[in-house]
């Protein structure tokens, strides 16, 4: 029976992957392309697991041959058997790649299917992950994108298309409006999915990173510390834009398709509930640094905006809390944060400019690369 240890090749060829480890196991977090095909439960796994403590390991694989037998152990090798069948370069890993695995990959090999196991299981790849992600940060240069809320930096990097966009492995919009309706990533996926990114990116011709200026979280998955102390020292593309199309941006993102979002997934009724109810969130988490009197102006100043938005379906008021947010509260963050920073701008301009300036960048470095 074949074991395998490509971890590079199987991560960036997205090679299917059976995990057999139990549920509670696998939502702690996964390696990108690996489905659930659990051997045990979670109840199957904690009864083997404490036998395996009070008994040893003889009684353990006893006990784990009894819980999955019969009917069941036929269930477990058919939707394994099935998922190979639709999926012919699949692996096999548990944990640590052993007894579970093994035994899986041996009855699997037993109805005919020749499925390698993957050394170390999701243990080794994982760690393997952790390494390539320090690795390639310490290699490779890299330039972060700052700008006011709102100026379109993330516009910028899918511009780019091959850009490090932490904001979208993150599931998250990095401020307090930054929710999202689907839920983000475990902090071990997060990171997972961010090692996937930096390999498919150190196989561009151009090695080097760009991504978007954030602070230390991204709602809450937090960035390795290696690549945010080097965020930190690396030079800064500054880009620029009117409040005006700041304001639109955010009134479109922020408001008129989260709007859409919600109505979608819930309906009109019931989404714009739950739409109303993301604002005003966004609007509490903010309460401290606003105050309690501008708090409360700006909570009226939205009713009113949604008021309007749902008897006349006209977002324009909306602009009104947006403008006062980025004059009185995220332009003075921006430009205190932007001060500690200003040795290391090296270019400012709009969108054009500075994707011009990049691509030129890019020709420079790999003419120093031949």
């Amino acid at each position: 029976m074949r074991v395998v240890d490509n971890y590079r090749e199987i991560v960036l060829s997205d090679t299917p992957i059976i995990d057999v480890r139990a549920p509670i196991e696998y939502l702690k977090g996964w390696i990108p392309n690996a489905s659930s095909l659990p051997l045990m439960d979670d109840e199957q796994r904690h009864l083997v697991g404490t036998c395996y403590k009070k008994q040893g390991k003889e009684a353990a694989i006893v006990l784990g041959h009894k819980l999955v037998a019969g009917d069941l152990k036929e269930q477990r090798i058919n939707s394994w058997c099935e998922f190979f069948d639709h999926h012919p370069n699949s692996h096999i890993y548990c944990f640590r790649g052993g007894l579970r695995s093994t035994t899986c990959q041996q009855w699997i090999v037993e109805r005919g299917r020749d499925i390698p196991l993957i050394k170390g299981g999701y243990k080794a790849l994982r760690q393997y992950l952790i390494q390539a992600t320090e690795q390639i940060v310490e290699q490779m240069p890299l330039c972060v994108v700052s700008g006011k809320t709102g100026c379109g930096k993330t516009e910028l990097l899918d511009t780019l298309g091959d850009a490090l966009d932490l904001e979208g492995l993150a599931n998250h919009r990095g401020s307090a409006f930054g929710k999202n309706i689907t839920e983000q990533p475990t902090q071990i996926n997060f990171e997972n999915q961010l090692a996937k990114r930096l390999l498919q990116l150190q196989q561009m011709p151009y090695a080097r990173l760009v991504l978007e200026d954030e602070s230390r979280t991204v709602g809450r998955c937090a960035l390795p510390i290696v690549l945010h102390d080097k965020m930190k020292q690396s030079p800064v593309y500054l880009l620029e834009d009117s409040i005006e199309n700041r304001s639109q941006r955010i009134l479109r993102d922020y408001v008129i398709n989260m709007d859409r979002q919600y109505r979608d997934i819930f309906g009109d009724e019931d989404g714009f509930i739950r739409f109303s109810d993301y604002l005003k969130t966004a609007f509490n988490g903010i309460k401290r640094r606003l105050g309690d009197l501008r708090h409360t102006q700006l909570l009226g100043t939205l009713q009113q905006a949604l008021n309007k938005q749902q008897s006349q379906n006209n977002y324009d008021d909306h602009l009104q809390w947006i403008l006062v947010l980025l004059n009185d509260y995220y332009d003075p963050i921006y430009q205190y944060q932007i001060s500690n920073k200003q040795a290391r701008i090296v270019h400012s301009g709009n969108k054009a400019q500075l994707l011009e300036i990049i691509a030129q960048d890019r020709v420079k470095q790999q003419a120093q690369q031949v």
